[in-house]
């Protein structure tokens, strides 16, 4: 269920700061850092392309990578990324080192089936997609590429919870405290005044899910 690994050649940077990153980028360079699993951090310059193709393929944040830096190979999960705001390309990356029992928080999308078999649907009432991504804490050698939300049976006035949701094992959702919505079955006369409640009180939740990028 995860995407494909894949490999980057990289070189190590002797000196850090903008300076030393302003000339990694003359070079035609993307200045990165590899961090974590207790060990220093690590400044290295990836090739432009192989990044900016990366970066703008999909599922670049969920997606384990070997750096292969001067010939020393380490696993890695992309961290973080900055794009140049007017030109869009990659400025830098942040890399998290992976040992064996790494753990990360990822955003994972969730995709929808079964719309064809939702009585909800089919009596014209919508989809109304409160997250399109979830946030959950997982080993970073079992990261789902997506979790799926079946709508079988629902309902106008029914709420999709993550407990409805079968999840990979050792996938937890990081909003643990409450059985979060994901979506609802909304109708133009037949909602339930909870279900009205339910949106109300998740839609302020919805708004990251805007700035997907």
């Amino acid at each position: 269920m995860s995407h494909d690994t894949y490999e980057l050649k990289a070189e190590a940077r002797e000196q850090v700061g903008k300076g030393s990153a302003r000339a990694v980028r003359r070079n035609g360079k993307v200045p990165a850092v590899i961090y974590g699993d207790k060990q220093p951090p690590l400044a290295i310059a990836l090739t432009y392309k192989d990044i900016y193709y990366k970066i703008h393929g999909g599922g670049f944040l969920t997606t384990i990578a070997t750096i292969d830096v001067d010939g020393k190979k380490i696993q890695v999960l992309p961290k973080d990324f900055q794009l140049d705001p007017v030109k869009d390309f990659p400025v830098h990356v942040d890399f998290l080192r992976i040992g064996k029992d790494t753990e990360v928080n990822v955003d994972v999308p969730v995709h929808f089936i079964n719309e064809d078999k939702s009585p909800g649907i089919k009596r014209g009432g919508v989809l109304n997609i409160v997250r399109h991504e979830v946030e959950f804490h997982c080993p970073a050698n079992a990261i789902p590429e997506f979790i799926t939300v079946d709508l079988t049976g629902a309902n106008i006035g029914d709420s999709i919870h993550i407990s409805a949701v079968k999840l990979p094992a050792g996938v937890k959702p990081v909003i643990s405290d409450r059985d979060f919505t994901i979506a609802t079955i909304a109708g133009s006369s037949a909602m339930k005044p909870e279900t009205e409640e339910t949106a109300e009180a998740a839609a302020p939740e919805a708004a990251p899910a805007a700035e997907e990028k």
